[in-house]
């Protein structure tokens, strides 16, 4: 039981901080739009945005593996517990499933912007981004809502 709750303890931690990289990303090509042709602060944008990019992708890593041991640990692992349920009421972690990888593709939306931004393309205006920025915060309520109260 010890284990199980580290690597939950651990799987927690890894996806708000991966979470955290989801919410600044768009906010980062927000500010590139709105820097114009400042070749020096567009230049520390994209740095920044890279980075975060690069540490989100490795937050999201350790959370997926993480998140795997804990779906599937059960089966390996003796006396791990798991929260994914066999047959019926399992509908609800599809449903949050379904929700972060619908984060997942949002995040790589933005890195993808990001890098045409680098190259540069042209970014969505910023009322388009201000919209997009609003996107994870609204999946990330859903996909709390079916852990805590599991409706299926």
């Amino acid at each position: 039981m010890q284990s199980y709750l580290w690597v939950k303890t651990f799987h927690l931690v890894f996806v708000m901080a991966w979470v955290a990289a989801a919410f600044y990303l768009p906010r980062i090509l927000i500010n590139l739009v709105e820097a114009g042709e400042a070749g020096d602060v567009r230049a520390r944008l994209v740095l920044m945005g890279r980075r975060l990019y690069r540490f989100g992708h490795v937050m999201l890593g350790l959370a997926l593996v993480l998140g795997l041991v804990l779906w599937m640990g059960y089966t390996v692992i003796t006396d791990f517990p798991t929260m994914a349920p066999m047959g019926s009421g399992a509908g609800w972690l599809h449903a949050k499933l379904g929700l972060v990888v619908l984060l997942v593709v949002h995040y790589v939306v933005a890195g993808r912007w990001l890098k045409g931004a680098d190259r540069g393309r042209a970014l969505p205006s910023t009322r388009a981004l201000r919209w997009f920025n609003e996107i994870p915060v609204l999946l990330l309520v859903g996909v709390v809502w079916l852990v805590l109260a599991k409706p299926f």
